[in-house]
């Protein structure tokens, strides 16, 4: 019969990538998670991850013990918080883009003080993380038409309004654009894919092009905080950095966000309570 506790290793290592980041999660020395993988491995007869030097790829067969066993998790904290009487427990994974991470770490740490006996995991990367297979529960998802993954759940969550904006150090030294239109000016805009954004194309319909390419937002309103340019920022991120707006928000320049949630976890107690809260609290963001 397979270990549970072979199981569970496998689960965090697939979870995070790494032999040592998943001992470190477990409490464990890093030779017994390889001594649970490589059991588990020998019991199945199947390998279940790929090894490199940056750390373990799940293989087909692992995403799906990944996605078997987050089942299984969630199933036993769904029991214990039965057990327990209590909201949530367990773990819970939340995905986003790190430009909404001001946004929604304050949301997360509200929930776990709601739930103290809750896990919780945030992972700002701009990769779309797996909910099918397990890698988290939530995910909030910009763009302008819904993710469509199948057996996925999604939700509309809002919409970023974002304006023209500037340093005030830049205006100083270039001056606010003037009725003869942009002449003279640098803009800010992603790198990468993120130049299908509408701003960015905004930004070519003006004959222009960025001078300054970032790739992601993080880094793009960094750099139109330290004078690069001219860009477009979220209303709440140009207010908490003092920028100056240049042009206001136009509809075609709002993105859309969605919150994304897999179909076989949409109503489990610990899912719906979070995303219900994220839901409440996203009424209050302005931009």
């Amino acid at each position: 019969m397979t270990n549970w506790d072979e199981i569970r290793t496998a689960l965090h290592v697939a979870r995070l990538g790494t032999v040592s980041a998943a001992a470190e999660a477990l409490g464990v020395h890093h030779a017994t998670v390889i001594r649970h993988v490589d059991n588990l491995e020998a019991r199945l007869g199947v390998r279940l991850f790929q090894r490199h030097p940056r750390g373990y790829t799940p293989t087909e067969a692992g995403q799906d013990l990944l996605r078997v066993a987050s089942r299984a998790e969630d199933g036993f904290a769904q029991l214990a918080a039965r057990l327990k009487g209590q909201e949530a427990t367990g773990e819970l994974t939340v995905t986003a883009l790190p430009s909404l991470a001001a946004r929604l770490v304050p949301i997360l740490v509200e929930f776990q003080e709601r739930n103290p006996g809750l896990v919780v995991r945030f992972l700002a990367e701009a990769r779309l993380f797996r909910l099918e297979s397990g890698e988290a529960h939530l995910a909030v998802r910009a763009g302008q038409v819904p993710p469509d993954q199948p057996d996925n759940v999604v939700r509309p969550l809002g919409r970023l309004r974002l304006h023209l904006a500037a340093a005030p150090a830049y205006l100083d030294r270039h001056g606010r654009p003037g009725p003869d239109g942009f002449g003279g000016h640098r803009f800010v805009g992603l790198d990468g894919d993120g130049g299908r954004a509408p701003f960015n194309r905004w930004i070519e319909a003006l004959g222009a092009a960025p001078a300054f390419r970032a790739s992601g937002d993080p880094s793009m309103i960094e750099a139109i905080a330290a004078g690069a340019g001219l860009g477009f920022v979220p209303l709440a991120e140009s207010r908490a950095r003092n920028l100056e707006e240049v042009m206001p928000p136009r509809p075609e320049w709002e993105v859309p966000l969605w919150l994304v949630t897999h179909v076989d976890l949409h109503r489990t107690p610990k899912v719906q309570a979070a995303a219900a809260l994220i839901r409440e609290r996203a009424r209050d963001w302005d931009g």
